[in-house]
């Protein structure tokens, strides 16, 4: 008897998953089902999970497929399920491709391709529909939130989009993506939601026209070059009823804001003084160094860090002053803002050409936070005090490459959890989109 094992979550159950099931089971004569716990899914990196584990054992029983199912709720647990079932067969969808090669020492691995089309059948009556995005750009980013969009459940990355139709088709093909074009509104008359990610002149539009069509929206930073679209993109969104994201990772980490949740906890005192620093040496042929009108460091990193300067500090501030070091070619290698509050500081320095300590310090009256580099991350900080032998230490968890809570908010606030959100507001994003502004209009009159 040929035994087959896989696993899953199994939540939102749609038709992608019925055919997962039946295509395993195909492979041989005994079916063995892991459906994951909800504290394995968060051990995992697995967010937003709706159904519970009952509801999600049950509509796998309901297949028809399963010979057996069984719990999933430690690392480790595929081994040592393939040995003690004598498992002939271990198979997952093709988003998995390779990650568990590891395991052919044991049995035959085996990736099944993604069902194609699968989207008219995932919409649900009940609860929660799962959403049908579509990815506007094939740049460096796409494919990282293609693979972090997995471990977010009601999201389902159906489509991508670019202008030149080839690079639409490649990306495509390589993502096994149902549906790739060249023709924008095509594109969007295919999915309920937009990731755009293409290059930084193009996101006011994109976002834009979206958002006329009903379409939410997560757009990667800088959302806008002015303050007047900014302030246009959002009234848009209220006006109908959408969700409209930045999509600055760094504010949906759970460490960043447990960061700020301990800066305002008084730990440190008043805040007095935030300053940011991102900066990283960039391969010269990147569209960062040689774009002179849209690259450079402030537009690639400045969005992340305004963001701790915003949160501590407000959005309401007295006055600024922009430094820049340029190249020939009139890009900021490095760019200094300084904020002047009322009665506190903000510092807020990147660089591509350039390279500093990249960390972030939040200087209070009682002590003070360090957060090393990459603090935009959020994986450790530290709050000092005066007594150099009181140190409190804090190690956050942070799953990926932090693209998962940006998807995992999103999807969440599409679902109707609060139509505003702490972690990045309407506020503050505007608030960027208007220093984005004052820089731009300092460089043109440089260059």
């Amino acid at each position: 008897m040929k035994k087959v094992i896989t696993y899953g979550s199994f939540d939102l159950f749609h038709e992608g998953h019925y055919k997962l099931l039946k295509r395993a089971k195909e492979l041989g004569d005994y079916l063995i089902v892991g459906v994951t716990t909800e504290h394995f899914d968060l051990q995992r990196g697995k967010l937003n999970v709706v159904d519970s584990l009952l509801e999600r054992i049950d509509n796998v029983k309901k297949t028809g497929f399963a010979d057996e199912i069984i719990i999933e709720d430690h690392e480790g647990q595929k081994e040592e399920d393939i040995k003690k079932y004598d498992i002939d067969i271990f198979t997952l969808g093709s988003d998995w491709t390779g990650v568990f090669d590891y395991l052919g020492i044991l049995c035959k691995v085996i990736y099944l391709e993604r069902t194609p089309d699968i989207s008219s059948t995932m919409l649900r009556k009940s609860k929660f529909p799962i959403i049908r995005l579509g990815i506007v750009g094939t740049g460096r980013i796409a494919p990282r939130f293609i693979a972090e969009a997995k471990y977010v459940s009601g999201i389902h990355v159906r489509s991508v989009y670019n202008p030149h139709g080839i690079n639409a088709k490649i990306f495509g093909e390589k993502y096994e993506m149902e549906y790739y074009s060249a023709d924008y509104w095509e594109f969007i008359h295919s999915i309920d939601a937009i990731y755009i990610a293409s290059i930084h002149e193009t996101h006011f539009e994109y976002a834009k026209q979206a958002l006329n069509h009903g379409k939410h929206v997560l757009c990667e930073k800088p959302l806008a070059f002015s303050k007047a679209q900014a302030e246009e993109l959002y009234k848009i969104a209220n006006e109908n009823g959408l969700i409209l994201m930045e999509g600055i990772k760094t504010a949906y980490c759970p460490g960043f804001a447990e960061m700020i949740n301990v800066a305002k906890s008084g730990v440190i005192g008043e805040v007095k003084d935030v300053e940011a620093c991102f900066s990283r040496l960039t391969d010269p042929q990147l569209r960062e160094m040689v774009d002179q009108e849209y690259g450079g460091a402030f537009l690639e990193f400045g969005s992340y860090t305004l963001l701790p300067i915003f949160k501590l500090l407000g959005c309401d501030f007295k006055e600024i002053k922009i430094d820049s070091i340029l190249a020939d070619n009139g890009v900021d290698l490095y760019t200094k803002i300084y904020f002047n509050y009322n009665n506190s500081l903000g510092l807020s320095k990147t660089g591509v050409g350039v390279k500093s300590e990249g960390q972030l310090i939040i200087a209070g009256t009682k002590g003070y936070i360090l957060a090393p580099s990459p603090w935009w991350l959020t994986k450790s900080f530290e709050v000092r005090y005066e007594n150099p032998n009181k140190v409190d230490k804090y190690s956050p968890k942070f799953m990926g490459d932090g693209l998962r809570y940006e998807i995992s908010e999103f999807i969440s606030r599409i679902n109707g959890h609060g139509k505003q959100t702490f972690r990045l507001t309407q506020e503050e994003s505007i608030a960027m989109a208007e220093i984005v502004e004052k820089f731009m209009e300092q460089r043109r009159q440089e260059n």
